[in-house]
């Protein structure tokens, strides 16, 4: 069922509002770029490939009422066109899109929009002014830029991989695909400094903006290569903790839960021997630096464990805020939904539609005191779902020349 253009444009106005972006990417990272714009007010237009549409529109596990769970919050905020990107035709549609357009998403393998004669020499004789957002496993240029790339590979082979888990065991993946979603994140945020480079002191000239899954990864390495360079330390996985960092890692609890306590540094160190009564390890050489606990963290981490398995995970949570210390339990999806706090941030946010019926979706980060965000609808439930306003009331096309494009398989 489609969604009105009325409710559509009842929601709140976002920092991106009139901001027009093509969406040509698929699956996650250039989607995800797209999703953080029209979260925040732009208006998206997502170009699927004719009939099966995003493969995201299939994707996870579990289904209600036969429709995946991924993509209302992939998906929400856009609008669905069709084009096929293999045909002149489908070609000559996004010419014909980008010319009102501010930005472009896409996530192909590097040189496919070249191929379709859609590259950025091309899009900016048509659109000067347009920012074009590339997603790729290893950039546009460089030895492997014309890999193929996924984030469980650009997780690999930025190092991100290798410092996760325990040293005795093969580096883990996270549960999520924690590559794709941060390249989608950087590459929103360079879409926007574009654009703010764009209409200030760019003097309306669009420009590339080259994102890749392994250099976002590597981006978050902190200082691994400036300590290998000078110090030619690798380092390693380390388990629920933080090397040399202590103390700041997992701690059971007498109800078989695990809460985190983060209190390296020396005043919240001090605090958490107060809490523990035991206010002289503050004063234990061993422990009293952060330098000097971090040499002793399996040590002073086993002290720790001892005492907080004499309480629960609640009462423990309420001992630690009363003495100021950082503390937090680990949560399944299940206690984030129910925790009031979430909620009352709106971070659990509950969205009526017509397909759903009412609908927990995450809410937006950062929240913007004076321009917020706004779920207006859960996306486009059929592929091609806004042909007829796109192509007809942007374009111009009429019902007879939608009709032939349809039947011709471009749309």
């Amino acid at each position: 069922m489609t969604v009105s253009a009325e409710k559509r444009d009842s929601r709140l106005k976002g920092p991106m509002e009139g901001v027009r972006v093509i969406e040509l990417g698929q699956l996650l990272a250039g989607p995800f770029a797209g999703s953080r714009l029209a979260d925040f007010g732009a208006e998206v237009i997502k170009v699927e490939t004719p009939v099966k549409g995003d493969p995201m529109r299939e994707w996870g596990h579990h289904r209600w009422e036969g429709h995946a769970m991924w993509w209302p919050v992939l998906a929400r905020n856009k609008k669905s066109v069709t084009a096929n990107l293999r045909e002149k035709r489908g070609q000559d549609l996004i010419r014909e899109l980008i010319v009102d357009a501010d930005v472009l998403i896409e996530n192909f393998k590097p040189g496919t929009l070249e191929k379709w004669g859609l590259g950025p020499e091309e899009l900016h004789k048509i659109n000067p002014g347009l920012v074009i957002a590339r997603i790729s496993g290893f950039g546009q240029t460089g030895p492997y830029s014309e890999r193929p790339g996924f984030a469980s590979v650009g997780e690999a082979m930025s190092g991100m991989r290798y410092i996760n888990g325990y040293p005795d065991q093969p580096p883990p993946r996270t549960g999520l695909s924690l590559g794709d979603t941060l390249t989608g994140m950087f590459a929103s945020q360079g879409i926007i400094m574009a654009l703010f480079w764009r209409d200030g002191v760019g003097n309306g000239k669009g420009q590339v903006v080259d994102a890749s899954i392994t250099e976002s990864c590597f981006a978050l390495m902190e200082s691994s290569l400036p300590e290998y360079d000078k110090l030619g330390l690798i380092r390693e996985p380390s388990g629920t903790g933080l090397a040399n960092v202590s103390p700041s890692n997992i701690f059971p609890t007498s109800d078989d839960k695990y809460v985190v306590i983060a209190a390296n540094i020396d005043p919240m160190f001090v605090r958490l021997c107060a809490a523990m009564d035991q206010p002289e390890l503050a004063e234990n050489p061993r422990y009293s630096s952060h330098v000097a606990r971090g040499k002793h963290a399996d040590e002073l981490d086993g002290l720790i464990a001892e005492w907080t398995k004499t309480m629960t995970a609640a009462e423990l949570d309420e001992r630690m805020d009363k003495f100021g210390v950082v503390v937090g339990p680990i949560y399944t999806i299940a206690d984030v939904a129910a925790d009031p706090h979430f909620q009352d941030r709106g971070m659990v946010r509950r969205v009526q539609d017509d397909t759903f019926g009412d609908l927990a979706v995450p809410g937006f980060a950062p929240v913007l005191t004076e321009s917020p965000s706004d779920v207006a609808w859960l996306g486009p439930q059929e592929v091609g779902e806004h042909n007829a306003e796109v192509y007809g009331g942007l374009l111009g096309k009429t019902d007879d020349e939608l009709a032939e494009l349809k039947n011709d398989g471009i749309i």
